[in-house]
């Protein structure tokens, strides 16, 4: 399959195509992190699990041609929460822990652009993203709720590259900020990463690839070693799993990445 169109990037480590626009709200102390109302949270399990998963299982099997590899690594981890991390190659990504985790409940962790749709706000805490606080006075609460969720035996999943480039078949890099949570609580962690076939039959109507989602075995904390070691040493097998399994599996170029040419950056800067 010949790349759709080419796509010129700057920066690997900020630069997003998503396309969004959306203007980020402050995510503070205010925010409902984690809801006390009973009704609230009954509500909130029936979008989830009667609402939400059905539709998001039609999708991800007909739309998105979605099918795993290694899933049944996760009948290790059935008696406990764990934390997932997944490459960002599609706004869809956001289904993916769902149907991951399931019969699980998965919460995302997000940046705010996720709650800062007035109307959605409601909706999109109810299906499980976490927004990481933009203000300091947030922080607490925020990792208060990260850990009930963990030790609720839920899900937790994070997209460590952050931006959204859309069908990238490489792995960006991506710092270890991230995995101080799992380290923190002495969670097992997951890599989860989505590679691109091409479609056969009468999948070839959709015209874009399959998705393939490959999970690892699952890893844990180094208790030998300082946190900050720790959570580098987790950073760098899942990125090492995620690496390798870009470049071992089938992965169709639907649209190809190159870094801006030399020339045109120099001329932008004159």
């Amino acid at each position: 399959m010949e790349p759709k169109r080419t796509v010129y990037y700057t920066d690997p480590l900020n630069d997003d195509f998503a396309h969004t626009n959306i203007r980020a709200k402050d995510v503070g102390a205010d925010f409902p992190f984690i809801h006390k109302s009973v009704l609230w949270n009954v509500l909130a399990q029936c979008v989830y699990y009667c609402i939400a998963v059905p539709i998001v299982f039609v999708i991800s099997k007909i739309y998105l041609g979605l099918k795993y590899e290694n899933r049944q690594v996760l009948r290790k981890l059935r008696g406990t929460g764990y934390f997932l991390y997944g490459n960002h190659t599609r706004m869809l990504d956001a289904f993916l822990p769902a149907m991951t985790a399931f019969p699980k409940k998965a919460y995302v962790v997000s940046n705010p652009d996720a709650v800062s749709l007035p109307f959605l706000q409601t909706l999109v805490t109810m299906l499980g993203v976490i927004p990481i606080p933009t203000k300091f006075s947030g922080m607490r609460q925020f990792l208060s709720s990260v850990n009930q969720r963990y030790q609720e035996g839920n899900v937790l999943a994070i997209f460590p590259e952050a931006h959204i480039w859309p069908f990238y078949t490489g792995i960006r890099p991506f710092s270890a900020t991230s995995f101080r949570y799992p380290e923190k609580l002495n969670a097992p962690v997951v890599a989860m990463v989505t590679t691109y076939r091409k479609r056969r039959g009468l999948f070839r109507l959709f015209r874009r690839p399959g998705m393939t989602v490959t999970l690892s075995e699952p890893f844990y904390p180094d208790a030998a070693l300082s946190p900050r070691e720790a959570q580098q040493k987790l950073r760098d097998q899942v990125y090492g799993f995620m690496v390798s399994v870009s470049q071992s599996h089938e992965n169709v170029e639907y649209i190809a990445y190159e870094p801006v040419p030399e020339a045109e950056m120099g001329s932008d800067s004159l």
